[in-house]
C-alpha cells in the first residue's frame, strides 16, 4: 500500500495532467469553429466544381479522346492510394481510423494480387502503415500546422499524384480522409478522385450547357484543378474532424483524472486517518505502561 508521501505526490501529478488536458481541449475548441467553417465552405465550393465536371462528362459521352483523368484506364489492376491523416496524436481515434479503412483494402488487394501505392499526408499515418506497408511508399507530404492547411500544400500534393499516375500507369487514384459531421463524430471516408466520380442525377442530365472553347480543351485545364479541389478539401475536412476529435478526447481525459484525483484522494484521506489513529494508540498505550 503506498505511503501518505507517495500519494500526495500522485495526486499532485494528476492534476497537473488534468490542467494540460484542460487547455489541450481549449485550445482545440478554438481552432474548430474555425476549421468547421473553412471545411463547409470548401465542401460547397468542391460540390460545384464536381457538377461542372459531372456536366462536361456527360456532354463527352462516347468520346474516346476524353482525358484518362476523367474516365481512368478502364481497368482495374494498378491503384494509387492517398491517405491523410495528422501530425500529432492525443485525438482518440482520428488516425487508426482513417489508417484500419486503408489497410482493409490493401488487404483485400493483395489476396487479389493487385498492385497499389502509397502516398502518405501527415505524420501519424505514415507511423501506423510503414512497418506493414513500407515498401508499398511513393512518397510522404508533411502537415506542420494542420489548422493553417492552404491551397498551394493541396497543389503540391496534386501535381506530385497527377504526373505518378501518367508516368507509372495507374489505374485508379483515391484519397482517405475523415470527414467532419460533429465533435463526437467523424466519418472516415474514401473519395475516389480518378476516374472522375460524376454526378448522374436529374439536374446532371436536364441541365446543359455550351461550352467555348471545346469542352476536351476544358478539361485538360478543369481536370486537375478539380482533383487539387477535392484534395484541398479532403486536408480542410481533415483539419476541423482532428480538432474535433481532440476536443472530444481531451474533454473525456479531464473527467477520468477528475475521477482519478477523488479516488486517490479519498485513499489519502483514509491512510493519514489510519496513521492519526495508530499513533494515537501507541501514544496510549505507552501512557498506560507508565
Amino acid at each position: 500500500m503506498p505511503n501518505l508521501k507517495d500519494l500526495k505526490i500522485r495526486i499532485e501529478s494528476v492534476k497537473s495532467t488534468r490542467k494540460i488536458t484542460k487547455a489541450m481541449q481549449m485550445v482545440a475548441a478554438a481552432k474548430l469553429r474555425k476549421a468547421q467553417e473553412t471545411a463547409e465552405s470548401s465542401r460547397r465550393y468542391s460540390e460545384k466544381m464536381s457538377d461542372v465536371v459531372s456536366n462536361l462528362s456527360a456532354s463527352m459521352k462516347g468520346n474516346e479522346v476524353s482525358s484518362t483523368l476523367l474516365r481512368g484506364t478502364g481497368k482495374d489492376q494498378k491503384h494509387l492510394y492517398i491517405v491523410a491523416t495528422a501530425e500529432r496524436g492525443l485525438c482518440g481515434g482520428f488516425n487508426s481510423s482513417i489508417v484500419k479503412m486503408a489497410k482493409n483494402t490493401f488487404q483485400k488487394l493483395l489476396k487479389q494480387n493487385k498492385d497499389f501505392k502509397i502516398v502518405t499526408v501527415g505524420k501519424k499515418g505514415r507511423e501506423q502503415l510503414e512497418r506493414e506497408y513500407g515498401n508499398f511508399f511513393l512518397k510522404h507530404f508533411e502537415l506542420i500546422d494542420a489548422g493553417k492547411t492552404t491551397y498551394e500544400i493541396a497543389s503540391g500534393i496534386s501535381e506530385y499524384v497527377i504526373n505518378r499516375y501518367r508516368e507509372e500507369g495507374f489505374d485508379t487514384l483515391t484519397v482517405y480522409f475523415n470527414k467532419f459531421q460533429s465533435v463526437i463524430s467523424q466519418v472516415p471516408t474514401d473519395k475516389m478522385l480518378i476516374p472522375a466520380m460524376v454526378n448522374e442525377g436529374e439536374d446532371s442530365e436536364n441541365v446543359t450547357y455550351e461550352y467555348e472553347p471545346e469542352e476536351d480543351e476544358i478539361l485538360a485545364e478543369l481536370l486537375p484543378k478539380a482533383i487539387t479541389t477535392y484534395i484541398y478539401t479532403a486536408l480542410l475536412e481533415n483539419a476541423a474532424s482532428e480538432q474535433g476529435a481532440r476536443m472530444s478526447a481531451m474533454d473525456n481525459a479531464t473527467r477520468n483524472a477528475g475521477e482519478m484525483i477523488d479516488k486517490l484522494t479519498i485513499q489519502f484521506n483514509r491512510s493519514r486517518q489510519a496513521a492519526i489513529t495508530n499513533e494515537l494508540i501507541e501514544i496510549i498505550s505507552g501512557a498506560e505502561a507508565l
